[in-house]
């Protein structure tokens, strides 16, 4: 089963070009989506060919979704220890944009490898942004400690319109995920594929994972939600993240996957179904080839035209002819 990455290609690819040629003066305008529609822009004049301006647009939120300024608790403080001096947070933001982060690439460590590690952390910066209230919480699983102000069930974008919950403990985390898909086809192999993923849970390899479970109705952790939180059309995922989960680089590796949980599930599902559809393609055409064989040869009777040829015979050759 594939991860998906935490940064965006795309837009690793464009800094690293950028970095490359930066003693040339072009002018670059890029819009793009990626999934879960977040949006980005990029913009460098000709002027200053070593400013880059970065714009993100978050999913819409929900209204159980805590956010300040545009952004999700804890976005702020996550970029700025994230990027340092380098970047700077434009106030207020491009128009139609949550984020405009100002690149000053002459700022870049001349160190190669410390650099590309830094242009990685940009172009994760939607990993940043919204996994930044799920990195508060999970820090302060590892340090075991709870906010006195942390409300008993916090809500986190992760798609429009639609929130994940965790419910944070000093001991442990709980997070639930409401799974809801559109296509009825989806529907269908998205609730096999999740109880199939819990019952791989219980593998012998897996012990140390954190403990997984699904039902088709709302769990008891929910109780206090948002009715349209309850609505999930293929069941509901949770997850018991304890401190050992969260410790050192675990900590990154856990944020990100639950963060991408829901594009996770949608993309194996989306292969699923594009496998089965080949595989039925294959069959159908292996049954047409049989049919073909088992089709009996029909011989057209065709009408056998015998040519005849004709002699002129001497007059000698016809009276011996004749006389025999």
């Amino acid at each position: 089963m594939i991860l998906l990455q935490s940064q965006s290609r795309f837009l690793l690819q464009t800094l690293l070009n950028r970095v490359q040629n930066l003693e040339k003066g072009v002018e670059l305008d890029y819009h793009w989506v990626e999934f879960n529609d977040v949006r980005y822009h990029i913009q460098v004049s000709m002027k200053n060919s070593h400013v880059l301006l970065l714009s993100v647009s978050l999913p819409t939120p929900p209204p159980d979704a805590i956010f300040f300024g545009g952004l999700p608790f804890g976005a702020i403080e996550a970029i700025k220890a994230a990027y340092g001096v380098v970047v700077q947070i434009l106030d207020p933001p491009r128009d139609g944009f949550n984020l405009t982060l100002k690149l000053n690439l002459s700022k870049l460590p001349p160190d190669e490898e410390y650099r590309h590690a830094l242009l990685v952390k940009i172009a994760s910066v939607r990993e940043t942004v919204l996994g930044a209230p799920l990195r508060v919480i999970l820090k302060q699983l590892a340090s075991r400690t709870v906010a006195s102000n942390m409300d008993r069930l916090v809500a986190i974008l992760h798609r429009p319109n639609e929130s994940f919950f965790l419910v944070p403990r000093i001991e442990k985390v709980t997070v639930v995920f409401p799974m809801r898909f559109k296509d009825s086809i989806d529907i269908v192999l998205a609730t096999s594929f999740l109880q199939e993923f819990v019952e791989a849970r219980r593998t012998t390899g897996l012990h140390n994972a954190p403990s997984c479970l699904w039902s088709a109705s709302a769990p008891p952790e929910l109780k206090g939600a948002p009715a349209e939180a309850l609505l999930a059309n293929a069941g509901f995922v949770t997850f018991v993240i304890f401190p050992r989960h969260v410790e050192g680089k675990k900590l990154d590796r856990t944020v990100w996957s639950l963060s991408t949980f829901h594009a996770y599930v949608s993309y194996h599902v989306k292969c699923s179904e594009g496998f089965m559809h080949t595989r039925m393609r294959r069959r159908v055409e292996s049954l047409i080839q049989a049919l073909d064989r088992a089709k009996p040869e029909l011989e057209s009777p065709k009408k056998k035209v015998q040519s005849r040829s004709f002699k002129r015979l001497s007059l000698n050759e016809a009276r011996t002819n004749s006389e025999s």
